[in-house]
């Protein structure tokens, strides 16, 4: 007995997905109609991280919120916001000047390393930490790859053209630790000032920081930041470097900021 045949099963096209709806209305929007202000007034209060969005802050104006509960800080303040500098402690083998699209295998630029996880957690500074302080930051001055210590980070135009104007006079200060004892007749001899093919070297202040049994450390100030000077200085009168770390630039000193970790210049602090 034949079984009657059942028709194939319908194979159809099946239409095409709908594009995802953005659901909600823009954050910004939200802001604008709580605090009866402009839209760009809501954006600012939002990059200034004075917006909650179910307890959480968030500084995109952009994002989009349905039935969330949306909450602006009872003291956000309109005031503009202010450029920041960065400190950080910069660890060896980072390059202080390049530019974080610079990074490849030979090079790590020292600003891949100021990231929120980064952020020394006994900063005395009081700054609220937001996203837009990562955005638009300048190196200010230069420190060997193989050196540790301070280096600085800014949106200030202040900033930059102090450490850029008057770059000659000031003063940096570096703890050199070398091999073996360093006798008085070396020391003089750094402190005297040496030359280079007839041409005065940039003159620094030498002193002894502390010795042990293997190596001494060496205090040095010098005006300006010269990558190099010291390590031709050190070969010149046969001392071997064992490591270098820039402590202060100015006025403003590493202060117990740990390797690898930054800080925010405070209110206050001056190069």
């Amino acid at each position: 007995m034949i079984k009657p045949h059942k028709p194939a099963p319908s194979h159809k096209t099946a239409p095409p997905p709908k594009p995802l709806a953005q659901d909600g209305e823009r954050l910004s929007k939200r802001v604008a109609h709580l605090m009866h202000c402009s839209r760009r007034e809501a954006e600012q209060y939002i990059e200034g991280g004075w917006v909650s969005v179910n307890g959480q802050v968030v500084e995109a104006p952009m994002a989009r919120v349905t039935n969330q509960t949306v909450v602006v800080d009872p003291h956000a303040s309109l005031m503009t916001q202010l450029d920041v500098t960065l400190l950080l402690h910069k660890p060896p083998t980072y390059e202080a000047m390049a530019a974080p699209g610079e990074a490849n295998k030979r090079v790590k630029p020292a600003h891949q390393l100021l990231l929120p996880g980064n952020h020394w957690a006994q900063d005395p500074s009081g700054v609220r930490l937001l996203k837009h302080h990562f955005i638009k930051l300048t190196a200010c001055v230069p420190l060997e790859v193989a050196a540790s210590g301070l280096v600085v980070f800014t949106q200030d135009w202040r900033v930059l053209r102090k450490l850029t104007e008057d770059a000659t006079i000031i003063e940096h200060e570096l703890v050199v630790e070398v091999q073996g004892e360093v006798a008085p007749e070396v020391l003089q001899r750094l402190n005297a000032g040496l030359n280079s093919d007839g041409q005065p070297l940039p003159p620094v202040k030498v002193s002894i920081n502390s010795t042990s049994d293997t190596s001494t450390r060496l205090r040095v100030a010098l005006k300006g930041a010269h990558p190099g000077l010291i390590a031709y200085l050190c070969e010149r009168v046969g001392l071997h470097i064992q490591s270098i770390k820039r402590q202060r630039v100015g006025r403003v000193a590493l202060s117990g900021l740990p390797e690898g970790q930054w800080r925010y210049l405070h209110e206050g602090e001056r190069f």
